[in-house]
């Protein structure tokens, strides 16, 4: 089931909102476990059962790891603990990298689940309570198909009041309609005009451009879309979680894009990968060692092909070169040239995420720079540009704050009028994705296959 689809948004979700509110108690927490293995079967119900067995395997090894440690036995323990890590992995390589059918989700719930271990084995944090705390953590639907990655003593942290006030309710209804309106109105339109473009084959140089251009943009409205679509969600049933993009295309160097794209992907690599390795309190040379890990990791994680790899080795690259060689120029450049070159450097890594092989992106970025002999420009190139301008120009106006500071100023700040005005256009854009979903404009969330 999607956040997107009819059956989510006028039978799923307000039941689930009902359901949620009206049940008392702890027995609330069962009632939102099982919402989320229907959520997770409704498309796979095969992998509902795989879901079930990493909960108990893992809910146990925790348990055997804190009772070997009680008793001293530290080997124990340790074995207790790598061998799920192990056994976690070893599942989540099968089911991603093999032509076996990828379970919804199964990236995402995985690294929640072995963030639980580590942090148990560091004694970061404490056991789960229950069985049925930790269930409802790996599964909450809000979270299982794309994340956000939370740990899990900030998730077990807000299980004692699942209350949510009515500010939290408008705000979680505001954020989810504004991912919707990203998703289906944005996304969806740029991901047509990518797909027609790459139907083309052989392209001028400025058409596989603009190609690039839409995905550049697709890409963030989609998945920055789901993210406030999860987070909204969660809002609306009483948990907070933070963001998970921060206007990440006004970033002032590629260090800073990741920091603000995928935030939780990025802190789980940070705080299970870089700093256990040592992260920076080592010399450079263990530094660099650390950043090719948590490079090619990354890429690896995203897919097992080699333009992944590739991928992953060049944000790598443009990390470490800022680091250790550019730290101190980078500042005296001013922000808005800073701005335009991190955005070129991720616009043309792009392309070898979105290509479905190394051969595929070397022939974009030879259409891109005219190797294939097809020119610079064409009526397609015109068509596409005048046709998609005005898409554009919204996309690029909502890459950052700007409109949500005036819409927030506006309807927060002075009320009113301005109040009931911003409570239609809500309502307004709800109708046209509803109308755009019917016309099967819609599309799945891209990061659903990673």
């Amino acid at each position: 089931m999607s956040f997107g689809s009819l059956i989510f948004l006028f039978v799923f979700l307000p039941v689930s909102l009902i359901l949620c509110y009206i049940v008392p108690g702890k027995a609330k927490k069962l009632i939102m476990i099982l919402l989320s293995f229907l959520f997770y079967a409704w498309g796979s119900p095969e992998h509902l059962l795989l879901l079930i067995i990493s909960v108990l395997f893992n809910y146990f090894s925790a348990s055997e790891m804190i009772r070997w440690k009680g008793s001293g036995n530290i080997l124990g323990a340790r074995i207790a603990f790598f061998g799920a890590v192990i056994v976690d992995i070893v599942v989540l390589a099968i089911f991603k990298y093999t032509t076996i059918g990828l379970p919804l989700g199964i990236s995402f719930y995985t690294f929640s689940i072995i963030s639980y271990l580590a942090d148990l084995y560091l004694e970061k944090a404490g056991e789960a309570n229950n069985l049925v705390n930790f269930t409802l953590y790996v599964s909450f639907f809000p979270k299982i198909s794309s994340g956000p990655i939370v740990r899990y003593q900030d998730f077990e942290a807000q299980l004692l009041d699942l209350r949510p006030g009515k500010k939290a309710v408008e705000d979680g209804l505001y954020l989810f309609l504004m991912g919707l309106f990203k998703k289906i109105l944005i996304a969806d339109a740029l991901g047509s005009a990518f797909a027609q473009i790459v139907a083309l084959g052989d392209m001028p140089a400025a058409t596989a451009w603009l190609g690039a251009f839409f995905y550049f943009l697709q890409l963030y409205f989609d998945f920055s879309g789901y993210s406030d679509m999860a987070i909204g969600l969660s809002r609306m049933l009483g948990f907070r979680f933070e963001k998970n993009f921060d206007y990440p295309y006004l970033s002032t160097s590629v260090a800073d894009f990741w920091r603000r794209w995928h935030i939780s992907l990025g802190a789980w690599f940070r705080n299970y990968v870089y700093i256990p390795l040592g992260g920076n309190r080592c010399s450079t040379l263990m530094q660099i060692r650390n950043l090719l890990a948590v490079w090619i990791l990354t890429g690896i994680w995203h897919g097992s092909t080699l333009n992944f790899v590739v991928w992953g080795l060049y944000h790598g690259a443009f990390v470490m070169l800022e680091r250790f060689v550019l730290k101190d120029i980078l500042e005296k450049i001013p922000t808005v040239i800073r701005i335009l070159v991190t955005d070129f450097i991720v616009f043309m890594g792009w392309v070898l995420f979105f290509s479905p092989s190394m051969g595929s992106a070397l022939g974009w970025y030879g259409s891109m720079f005219g190797a294939d002999g097809m020119g610079l420009w064409n009526s397609t190139t015109t068509f596409m540009l005048v046709e998609k301008l005005p898409l554009m120009i919204i996309a690029v106006l909502f890459l950052g704050p700007w409109i949500r500071n005036l819409h927030d100023n506006l309807a927060y700040k002075e009320g009113g009028v301005y109040r009931a005005l911003s409570i239609l256009i809500f309502a307004a854009l709800f109708l046209v994705c509803t109308a755009g979903i019917v016309g099967s404009t819609y599309t799945s969330f891209l990061y659903v296959q990673f």
